[in-house]
Order: C-alpha cells, then sequence, then structure tokens
C-alpha cells in the first residue's frame, strides 16, 4: 500500500477558502486515480472528488460542483484540493484515497486500496 499524508485542514468561517493536500509516498500505477472523501460522525463515508492520473478528467459530487477544484502536480505525486465558498455543512474529515484506475467508479470507496489518516475541516457559521 502507498502511504498518503493529508494537510491543511483547519477552522475556518462560512464563505472562506482552503486548500488541502495529499502527499504520496511513491510515484507508480497505484496511485493512477486520486480521490478526496469526507465523513461526518455517524454518516458514512461520502465521496467528494476525483481525478485521473493525467489530470484530465475528473469528477465532484453534486454538492462540491462549482465550488471544489481538484488537480494534482506535474510529478503526480501529490494531490489538491481547491475548496471555495466553504459551507457549515462542509465541515468533516476530509479523507485522501489512492486508486489503481480512474472510471466510472472512482466515486466509490472500494475503488481505492489506500488512505491517508484524514484531515479535520471545521467551517463555522
Amino acid at each position: 500500500q502507498v502511504q498518503l499524508v493529508e494537510s491543511g485542514g483547519g477552522l475556518v468561517q462560512a464563505g472562506a477558502s482552503l486548500r488541502l493536500s495529499c502527499a504520496a509516498s511513491e510515484r507508480t500505477f497505484s496511485i493512477s486515480a486520486m480521490g478526496w472523501f469526507r465523513q461526518v460522525p455517524g454518516k458514512e463515508r461520502e465521496f467528494v472528488a476525483a481525478i485521473s492520473w493525467s489530470g484530465s478528467r475528473t469528477s465532484y459530487a453534486d454538492s462540491v460542483k462549482g465550488r471544489f477544484t481538484i488537480s494534482r502536480d506535474k510529478p503526480k505525486t501529490t494531490a489538491y484540493m481547491q475548496m471555495s465558498s466553504l459551507k457549515p455543512e462542509d465541515a468533516a474529515v476530509y479523507y485522501c484515497a489512492a486508486g489503481f484506475a480512474y472510471g466510472l467508479g472512482s466515486s466509490l470507496a472500494n475503488a481505492y486500496h489506500s488512505w491517508g489518516q484524514g484531515t479535520q475541516v471545521t467551517v463555522s457559521s
């Protein structure tokens, strides 16, 4: 399994922006797809965004479309998620994940083999 380390979470006011980062320990086919999920206590982990190896294909949950942007750096080992116009309902622990391939199933948690430890995002109203 590849190691993933998230950073960038924090406490912000509604309407503010944050950028999350996810650094992978290796540059292999095992991180062809990278995704972000989030979870609040008592609820299932939910898909937020995913990106292909080249970065040319992305997908988003309806709840974040137009506000969040996923990207990855040129070496492909770091994924980012720029979050804008944050809402209190965006508050959650955000997890980065790595998968072998990007595709229609990239919104499903079981498409990913490695997960980060999570980073907390808190949005005050």
